[in-house]
């Protein structure tokens, strides 16, 4: 009996040793793994190339967004923006001819920049599409798209302000060709239940877009409702409306501190809320998971960050953290 139950007690032992011994080599084994993956991360390059530029109040945020990502996983990032789609599909080229890691790609307009991407997939970089464009982005060999949908995003706003009273709409196009500019315009007209007229202007001149705005409201006073499609043109929509002594209602998408402010003061009825920064951090957040475990999100289907709506409900939360430039 003695010798039985000093056998058992040396089994137990062993048993004991062993656990031990397993628990201490899965310890030493795991930061062995997150070691080799932040090696991975630290020699990523990505390259976010969008067709918007920096010191604009929305891509602004899109760029701390991806630049916040870069330095949360520990890789080297760069942001370039360029209005004209000639000039994009160069920073995407340069982009792949530098070889890098992954690239996040805005297509406001998708054909100007097929071969470009084309060229990217071709030579095995990773592409994630963001902002507009997600029609054409399982087509152009993407991993997967991350904004939201224009579509259904112009419709809510055509629903918020037919509940405002808005019976004719005149929704101004700031960019020719911008695909996703006249998703929101028909997607608003889809549900408004009213008249909606396009207003084409050009972003680089808001003094001419004031104008053209102005003129409009003045020839046709039946024009009760305005949805501007960026911040800076709601802005400037918001003094037309002003200086022309105009009652028509103005809603706008995407956000900046002065449409906030303005959606606080009542000048604005709201702001759809596309949550840009997102539009920033997840495509490298993705980029980085792909290059260190290979993985793949979305199944096919877009990432979607938005619709949300600014109202003066919530204005408060949101210009305080405007001002960090996550909003």
């Amino acid at each position: 009996m003695k010798r039985t139950t000093l056998l058992a007690a040396l089994v137990l032992a062993l048993a004991g040793c062993s656990s031990a011994g397993g628990s201490q080599a899965q310890t030493q084994q795991q930061p062995q793994q997150t070691q080799q993956e932040q090696q991975a991360g630290s020699q990523a390059r990505f390259a976010v190339v969008t067709h918007g530029s920096a010191g604009d109040a929305f891509w602004d945020v899109v760029k701390n967004g991806a630049e916040a990502a870069g330095r949360r996983y520990g890789v080297t990032v760069t942001y370039q923006g360029d209005g004209d789609p000639a000039k994009q599909s160069q920073l995407i080229d340069q982009a792949v001819a530098q070889r890098v890691d992954g690239l996040v790609v805005s297509m406001a307009n998708p054909d100007a920049l097929k071969e470009a991407v084309g060229k990217a997939v071709a030579a095995k970089i990773p592409v994630v599409t963001i902002n507009s464009g997600v029609d054409r982005s399982r087509e152009f060999g993407a991993l997967t798209h991350v904004g939201q949908s224009e579509d259904v995003a112009g419709r809510g706003a055509g629903e918020q302000l037919k509940a405002a009273g808005v019976t004719k709409l005149l929704c101004v196009i700031h960019e020719a060709g911008n695909v996703g500019l006249d998703q929101r315009c028909k997607g608003a007209q889809e549900t408004l239940g009213g008249t909606v007229e396009r207003l084409q202007v050009d972003i680089a001149n808001l003094a001419d877009v004031s104008s053209k705005v102005s003129a409009r409201l003045q020839s046709d006073t039946s024009i009760n409702g305005v949805l501007a499609l960026n911040p800076a043109v709601a802005i400037a929509a918001r003094d037309a409306i002003r200086d022309t002594g105009s009652k028509a209602k103005l809603a706008t998408f995407d956000l900046s501190a002065d449409v906030v402010s303005a959606v606080k003061a009542g000048e604005i009825l709201f702001a759809v809320d596309q949550q840009q920064y997102l539009q920033g951090w997840l495509p490298v957040t993705f980029l980085y998971l792909y290059k260190t475990n290979l993985n793949t999100v979305g199944g096919g289907l877009p990432v979607n960050t938005g619709p949300g709506f600014v109202t003066k409900d919530n204005a408060d939360q949101v210009a305080k953290l405007a001002e960090g430039g996550t909003r």
